[in-house]
């Protein structure tokens, strides 16, 4: 089986959505610098889209776009804004009601990223719907709250290998008879 060594693309399928609740689908860059004044997008026609961050409710990173006669209410086919059961996958646990009082839960990476950076990427509570990823801009939220730490799960091969005794306990002594 071969393996392809090109590189991703820099520039990823996202769906914009506004605070007016209009939205753009284009493709945007993986990461946002923090200084960066507004949010650039490259829409389907080639051209570059700019907005003020103040504008950007969320910028959510897609499967695939919508179709033409498709979804045009949600594009970005958030139907569960909130888990309905505590996450499995580990990470940080959030909550926060952003500008226009519309609540959003997810999961977001135990890192500096949510203290540095221009905001704060995490993952959905619908792992099935069309949004795999999540960017909230530091300007969109109003409060925020930290529901809690999902710590990795322990593997329990390791358990048990706690649990075995020695063999041979402390170091053994090599006797050399020649």
């Amino acid at each position: 089986m071969r393996q392809s060594r090109t590189m991703a693309s820099n520039r990823k399928p996202v769906i914009v959505r506004k605070f007016t609740r209009e939205w753009c689908a284009g493709y945007a860059a993986s990461t946002f610098a923090p200084e960066a004044p507004q949010l650039e997008i490259l829409d389907s026609a080639g051209k570059v889209l700019s907005m003020s961050w103040d504008q950007v409710k969320w910028v959510c990173y897609v499967r695939d776009f919508p179709a033409h006669g498709g979804e045009q209410t949600n594009p970005e086919r958030l139907l569960h804004k909130r888990f309905a059961t505590r996450p499995r996958s580990s990470g940080l646990w959030l909550r926060m009601t952003l500008k226009d009082g519309d609540e959003l839960e997810g999961l977001a990476s135990n890192d500096l990223s949510l203290i540095e950076g221009a905001g704060i990427f995490m993952a959905p509570p619908d792992a099935r719907s069309n949004t795999q990823r999540l960017f909230v801009p530091r300007q969109a939220i109003q409060s925020f709250e930290v529901i809690g730490l999902i710590a990795p799960a322990r593997s329990k091969r390791s358990d048990i290998l706690r649990q075995q005794p020695e063999l041979f306990p402390g170091e053994q002594q090599v006797i050399d008879e020649s």
